[in-house]
């Protein structure tokens, strides 16, 4: 996207800004030190799905995932979906401000370097079916993916998977419906020669849709698949 050059030549420029608060930032990213120390940071979580846990909880994981495995076998996300998090994800993915889609992109880069996690063979956005992408006009999980395979220097597939099943948006539907509504919902259009493979999302809710699309791609060969996103739900 041209919007991405423009948006490094005027941070070049121009001091960065803390989109939350307007004070200049020292981070080198649109955020200023107190604002990113206020974000609901997802310290406590499980270990496998990264669903945040209570203080007291007893295990590092969840019952759900003790109860059953999700097909994804890491999901890691550095923040719970919250105020203000909530106002830049929804700035970046319902207004189009890709400024915001930046900092998020770049929180999520931050992330994972902090975590020294294993690098996979290729990075894969979420797909959109064909007519949510017309609605929205872009695709927020591959504004993600963009930024963070050119900085891990990590190959982008946007086009061995599709998404042929046009679902109702997940967040109004209960954790059963979510399931049914999902099922067979991605292809695999073309062989992927690759043993791990990386899901990179904006937000997971119940993790229903990385648990489909994870569940697809193991079925036609990938070994170990994780998710990257910027947010869990509670």
């Amino acid at each position: 996207m041209v919007y991405y050059c423009t948006y490094n030549i005027q941070h070049a420029l121009f001091p960065a800004t803390c989109l939350l608060c307007g004070a200049p930032s020292s981070q080198g990213m649109d955020i200023c030190s107190p604002c990113l120390d206020d974000l609901p940071h997802n310290h406590n979580c499980c270990c496998i799905c990264a669903l945040p846990l209570s203080t007291n909880h007893s295990e590092p994981i969840c019952g759900k995932c003790l109860k059953l495995l999700p097909d994804f076998d890491r999901c890691y996300t550095p923040f719970i979906y919250g105020y203000p998090l909530s106002g830049l994800i929804s700035d970046f993915k319902f207004s189009e401000k890709f400024f915001a889609g930046r900092l998020l992109a770049e929180l999520l880069i931050k992330f994972i370097k902090e975590k020294d996690t294993e690098l996979p063979d290729l990075i894969m956005p979420v797909p959109l079916h064909p007519i949510r992408l017309k609605d929205r006009g872009f695709n927020q999980a591959l504004e993600l993916a963009k930024p963070i395979a050119r900085h891990f220097n990590i190959p982008l597939d946007i086009k061995s998977c599709k998404r042929i099943k046009a679902t109702a948006t997940q967040s109004t539907l209960d954790k059963k419906v979510r399931k049914k509504n999902m099922r067979g919902a991605f292809e695999l259009v073309r062989p992927l020669d690759c043993k791990y493979l990386v899901l990179i999302d904006d937000v997971v809710t119940t993790g229903t849709t990385v648990n489909e699309l994870a569940k697809t791609l193991k079925a036609n060969g990938v070994q170990r698949v994780d998710v990257w996103a910027i947010a869990r739900t509670p």
